[in-house]
């Protein structure tokens, strides 16, 4: 058996491929790539802005990421085998998503119908904090909520999202915000 490459400091392979790392470097590329999305989220999302202004560049980010997220749902749930229609199926799939790499979140299930996620220091809302435009929102009260309305849809229409806590922050709170999921009847 071929020993896993820990990084790709040696000499050059013709027939390189991920196969070879290990699974540590594999993690570090993974949460490379997420923080990757974030960067070219936010990057588009200000050139847009500074074009067209920034009620069309929310417009054009709603719409994608409308489209994107039922996209990285069905593939997590595919690439892991998750099946289901309960909040606990959400809060999995949602575990495993790419965009999740990126967060400091924690997870708290207090059974199959009821879950909290909490998101910490959230580095999208610490640039929309120090840009002091009023952003913050328009991402978090609106996007975000329709966005985790519809991963919620997606596995039981029945669950509903409420929002625990939203900016802006109380001072010196490291909660960017919290989001509670209740599969109802």
């Amino acid at each position: 058996m071929t020993k896993l490459l820990p990084d790709y400091s040696g000499p050059f392979d013709p027939d390189f491929s991920h196969e070879k790392l290990s699974r540590e470097v594999l993690l570090k590329i993974l949460k490379e790539n997420s923080d990757y999305l974030r960067r070219l989220d936010g990057t588009w999302y200000i050139k847009v802005m500074d074009k067209c202004g920034n009620d069309v560049a929310f417009e054009c980010d709603y719409e994608i990421w409308v489209k994107f997220i039922l996209h990285e749902l069905r593939s997590a749930c595919k690439l892991m085998k998750i099946k289901g229609n309960d909040v606990e199926t959400l809060m999995k799939a949602m575990q495993s998503t790419s965009w999740m790499w990126i967060h400091d979140r924690t997870f708290e299930l207090k059974n199959k119908k009821h879950g909290i996620i909490t998101y910490r220091n959230c580095q999208t809302l610490q640039h929309l904090e120090n840009e002091g435009t009023g952003r913050d929102r328009q991402i978090c009260h609106i996007l975000e909520k329709k966005l985790f309305e519809l991963m919620a849809q997606y596995f039981n229409p029945r669950i509903k999202v409420n929002a625990l806590k939203l900016p802006p922050r109380e001072k010196g709170s490291d909660i960017s915000c919290q989001w509670e999921y209740k599969l109802e009847g």
